[in-house]
């Protein structure tokens, strides 16, 4: 796990307006980690960025279907 104190978060542009689906994601090299950024002192989840390209990579498809 990779300290908080050194990524750079940013808000998805699909977060929603009201407070309720708010995701941060920041990238270290060879991961992706996303947490809540209602709760971003609680746990995160560190993924592959392969792993993170091909779950965007199927949103994107599933947007357009």
């Amino acid at each position: 796990m990779h300290r908080d104190d050194n990524l750079r978060w940013v808000k998805s542009s699909y977060s929603g307006g009201s407070g309720t689906e708010c995701v941060e994601v920041a990238t270290v090299v060879g991961d992706v980690s996303v947490r809540d950024s209602k709760l971003p002192h609680r746990a995160r989840i560190d993924i592959g960025a392969s792993a993170w390209e091909d779950f965007v990579s199927a949103l994107r498809l599933e947007r357009w279907d």
